[in-house]
C-alpha cells in the first residue's frame, strides 16, 4: 500500500503540470478546462500514470465542493453596474434557454438511442449547462474584447444556469426512479421555493458578509480567508438544509458583497480567485481521472452528433427563442450561441444517475464526457474566428477615450485633520466611515510614525490624516468630527 507521501507527491506532481500546461491555453489558444481534463485522463487507469479510480460518490463530493467556491469566486469577481442592463436577458437565457436547450437535446437524443423520452430529457438536462469561464480565458489570451453588453450577459448567464441545470437533472432523476413520488404541480413548487430560499439567502449573507469584515477586526490578515471560506460553506448547508438552492445562493452572495466596500476587498478577491482555480483542477482532474478513455471510443460517433446537434440546433434554438424580445443583433445572438461551451458541471451531473442506481448511466456518463471533451476542443479554439467573423469585438479597444488624460493634483485639494479625543471615529477602521471613491486618506501620522492606509486601518486618538477631496462642502459633512489643522 503506498504511504501518503506517495500520493502527495502525484498530487504535487498534477498540479505544477496542469499550472504549467495552462500556458498552452495562453499561446494556442487551447482550453484550459481540456488541459486538466486530458492530465486527469492520462494519469487515469489507461493513461501513463495508471492511477485506478472509480469513487463516483467521492468525485461527486469533490465536485459539489469546488462548484461552491467556483460559483462564489464568480459571483465575486461580477461587477453589479455591468450585469444589471442584461439582468433580464441573462436570467431568461437562465432559466428558458436551459429548459429549451435540454428539450432540443432530447428529441436528438429520443431518436439516435434506444432511451425513452424521459431518459432522453435526463441527458438533455445533464449537458443543458455553459461554462464561460474558459471562454473568457481565451479571449483574454487573445486580446478579444466583446462589446459592452455581450460580456457581462455571458458572465451572468454561465454563473446562473448551472443551478437551474442541477434542479432539471435532480427532478427528472426522481420522476425516473421514482415515478409515484411526487407530482408535476409540487416540483413547480419546489421549483420557485428552492430559488426564493436560495436567492433571499444569498443576498441576505451576502449583504451581511461586508458589514461584519467591517467590523470583526482581526489581528491577522491571513484568518479573513478562513472567515470567507467559513461563511460560504454555511451558507451552502444552511439553504441546502431548508430546501434552498445552495449553488444559487452562495452565486448571488458573491455578487452582493462585491457591491459593498470591506477590509482587504482585492486580496480576498484575489485568494478567492485563486481558490476557484484551484477547485477547478481538482475537480477537472479527477473526473479526468473517472473515465476510462477506453469506453469513449464506443460513443465517439452517438457523442458526435448528439454534440454537432447541440452546438448548431438546441442552444441556438434556446438562445434565439429566449432573446427574441430583446434588443440583440442577428450576430451577436449567433455568438452568444456559440459561446455555449459545456464544463465541468455537466460532467459533474452525469454522475448523479450512478448513485441512484440508473441502469444507463454508464453510457450517460461516457456520452457526456465525450460531447464535452468535443465542444471545449472546437468552440474553444474558434472562439477567436467567431468574435471576428460575427463582428462583436468592441470597436473603442483602442479609442482615444480610452488614453489616461494627465491631471495634476492642486495644493488646495490636501487637507490635515487630526482625530480629537472621544471622537466617534475612534476604533472604526477606514471602510467603516463609508467614504465616496474620490475621497482619499493618503497618510496618516500616528505617533511618530507614518504609514501608509488601508481600508482595515483602525482611527486612534490624535492620529493626523493628510486627505485629498475636491469639494470642501463634501469633506466637511464627512469629515465633521475631525478637527481640521489650520495653515
Amino acid at each position: 500500500m503506498e504511504s501518503i507521501e506517495f500520493y502527495l507527491l502525484i498530487t504535487a506532481f498534477l498540479l505544477l503540470l496542469s499550472v504549467g500546461a495552462s500556458k498552452l491555453s495562453t499561446k494556442f489558444g487551447i482550453p484550459s478546462l481540456f488541459i486538466f481534463l486530458g492530465l486527469g485522463m492520462l494519469a487515469g487507469s489507461d493513461g501513463i500514470l495508471g492511477i485506478y479510480f472509480d469513487d463516483v460518490e467521492l468525485a461527486q463530493n469533490i465536485g459539489t465542493l469546488a462548484l461552491i467556491f467556483i460559483l462564489f469566486g464568480g459571483g465575486l469577481d461580477t461587477t453589479w453596474k455591468a450585469i444589471k442592463p442584461v439582468l433580464k436577458n441573462g436570467l431568461i437565457l437562465a432559466t428558458l434557454g436551459v429548459v429549451l436547450t435540454t428539450f432540443f437535446v432530447a428529441l436528438c437524443v429520443y431518436y439516435l438511442l434506444d432511451f425513452t423520452f424521459l431518459e432522453s430529457l435526463l441527458l438533455g438536462a445533464i449537458i443543458s449547462s455553459t461554462d464561460a469561464a474558459a471562454v473568457f480565458a481565451i479571449l483574454r489570451a487573445k486580446g478579444i474584447s466583446l462589446k459592452k453588453r455581450l460580456s457581462p450577459l455571458l458572465e451572468l448567464e454561465s454563473g446562473s444556469n448551472d443551478p437551474m441545470a442541477i434542479f432539471l437533472t435532480v427532478a427528472i432523476l426522481q420522476v425516473l426512479m421514482l415515478p409515484e413520488s411526487i407530482t408535476p404541480a409540487e416540483w413547480i413548487f419546489k421549483f420557485f421555493l428552492q430559488f426564493f430560499i436560495g436567492g433571499t439567502l444569498g443576498y441576505l449573507f451576502g449583504y451581511l458578509l461586508p458589514i461584519i469584515l467591517n467590523r470583526i477586526h482581526l489581528n491577522f490578515y491571513g484568518l479573513y480567508p478562513v472567515f470567507t471560506i467559513g461563511w460560504v460553506l454555511l451558507l451552502f448547508s444552511s439553504s441546502v438544509l431548508l430546501e434552498g438552492n445552495g449553488f444559487l445562493a452562495v452565486y448571488v452572495a458573491g455578487i452582493v458583497a462585491n457591491t459593498k466596500e470591506f477590509v482587504h476587498k482585492k486580496n480576498l478577491v484575489g485568494f478567492h480567485d485563486g481558490l476557484s482555480w484551484i477547485m477547478q483542477i481538482t475537480v477537472f482532474l479527477a473526473l479526468g481521472l473517472l473515465v476510462f478513455p477506453s469506453a469513449l471510443p464506443d460513443v465517439a460517433l452517438t457523442g458526435l452528433a448528439i454534440a454537432f446537434w447541440l452546438m448548431f440546433v438546441a442552444r441556438p434554438a434556446g438562445v434565439f427563442i429566449s432573446t427574441m424580445f430583446s434588443s440583440f443583433t442577428f450576430k451577436e445572438r449567433a455568438f452568444i450561441s456559440w459561446v455555449g461551451l459545456r464544463g465541468a458541471v455537466p460532467i459533474i451531473l452525469a454522475t448523479y444517475p450512478y448513485l441512484q442506481g440508473f441502469e444507463k448511466s454508464n453510457l450517460i456518463f461516457n456520452i457526456v464526457f465525450f460531447i464535452v471533451l468535443f465542444s471545449i476542443l472546437i468552440q474553444g479554439t474558434t472562439l477567436p474566428l467567431m468574435a471576428k467573423w460575427l463582428k462583436v469585438e468592441s470597436k473603442n479597444k483602442n479609442s482615444k477615450s480610452d488614453k489616461l488624460v494627465a491631471s495634476p493634483l492642486f495644493y488646495h485639494t490636501l487637507k490635515q485633520f487630526y482625530i480629537e479625543p472621544k471622537s466617534k471615529v475612534i476604533g472604526l477602521s477606514i471602510i467603516e466611515l463609508d467614504l465616496p471613491a474620490d475621497f482619499l486618506i493618503l497618510l496618516i501620522k500616528k505617533d511618530k510614525d507614518y504609514i501608509k492606509p488601508t481600508g482595515s486601518t483602525i482611527l486612534d486618538e490624535n492620529d493626523m490624516l493628510l486627505i485629498q477631496c475636491n469639494s470642501d462642502r463634501r469633506y466637511k459633512k464627512i469629515l465633521k468630527k475631525f478637527k481640521p489643522i489650520e495653515e
